[in-house]
């Protein structure tokens, strides 16, 4: 370790910038759910909770617009299509 360090040319702020578009804040997430976001990433092998946890929020909002019309037909459709498959398994032990 030397005795003395040249900060002359040091400069102040966070070492790696902040991508355009996000906004580093500070917030309270209770325990449990921080500890299922980090459980879930280290399940898939790694990458970032806070990523995971953006994706949840944006697929919150995007739902919170869509209107109630579109949301019924795609259950509409979810059903149908697992209908579907129920029945042709069906046919398929019964033939």
């Amino acid at each position: 370790m030397k005795a003395n360090y040249d900060f002359s040319q040091g400069r102040r702020g966070a070492l790696d910038p902040m991508p355009s578009g996000k906004t580093r804040i500070t917030i309270r997430i209770d325990d449990d759910l921080l500890d299922w976001f980090r459980g879930e990433v280290h399940a898939a092998g790694g990458g970032s909770y806070q990523t995971l946890i953006n994706n949840a929020l944006r697929e919150y909002v995007q739902s919170r617009k869509q209107p109630l019309e579109d949301i019924l037909r795609r259950i509409v459709r979810e059903e149908l299509t697992a209908s579907k498959g129920e029945n042709e398994d069906k046919m398929a032990v019964a033939g």
